[in-house]
């Protein structure tokens, strides 16, 4: 009977006690902001949220989905970058002798083509490491599609900035792809995405629903 009891104490509080301990910890010590034009939903507040449909080497389109990647990096090099690779020196100095530290987040580098051709130019500017991809857009409506990931950005952010993007698709974070520092915050805020994001997943798994 005993035991009943206890087992019983720990399915009613055990879900309200790991919500205490995750809500006092440090995932909730900082807030990253919400970037884009907000709206008004009559309720609340509504966050600005982009597509995340690119195209490989083939021309084929490919979307990023929430399921195998519910966070992405995206960058964004334009055609006067191609041979520019200072522009990436910070990634590049992470992908070469860090790593470790960055094996875990999906990189996407998006660059304007329309042939295969066009694809090998960009290579030079590429970044070798399993977890960076390639990807491209239609040159006639790249500059449209890097905006649409600029929205009501900071001033200072432009091309070949590395754009964080949470599992609804906001946009999280901007940071400059030259600089070692900005890459090391990069890494620390994702991070601090993923926990986020893992929290809310184990307190919807150990919810209790009344009937």
């Amino acid at each position: 009977m005993k035991n009943k009891k206890l087992i019983l104490f720990f399915i009613i509080f055990l879900p309200s006690m790991m919500w205490l301990v995750l809500e006092l910890s440090t995932i909730n010590t900082r807030r990253l902001p919400f970037y884009g034009p907000k709206s008004f939903n009559g309720i609340d507040s509504v966050f600005y949220s982009i597509e995340s449909k690119f195209k490989n080497a083939n021309r084929e389109n490919v979307s990023i989905d929430t399921l195998q990647n519910p966070l992405y990096v995206v960058c964004f090099i334009k055609q006067s970058y191609k041979s520019d690779n200072y522009r990436l020196a910070g990634l590049s100095e992470y992908a070469q002798y860090k790593a470790e530290k960055i094996k875990e987040i999906p990189f996407y580098i998006i660059s304007p083509c329309d042939s295969v051709s066009c694809f090998d130019e960009f290579k030079k500017i590429s970044v070798t490491n399993a977890n960076v991809q390639n990807l491209h857009w239609n040159t006639n409506s790249f500059d449209s599609l890097n905006l649409s990931y600029f929205k009501e950005k900071p001033y200072y952010v432009d091309y070949s900035y590395l754009v964080l993007v949470d599992n609804n698709r906001h946009i999280r974070g901007y940071y400059d792809a030259r600089y070692v520092s900005e890459i090391k915050r990069l890494i620390e805020e994702y991070q601090h995405l993923r926990l986020k994001e893992e929290k809310k997943n184990l307190l919807n798994q150990n919810k209790i629903e009344v009937h």
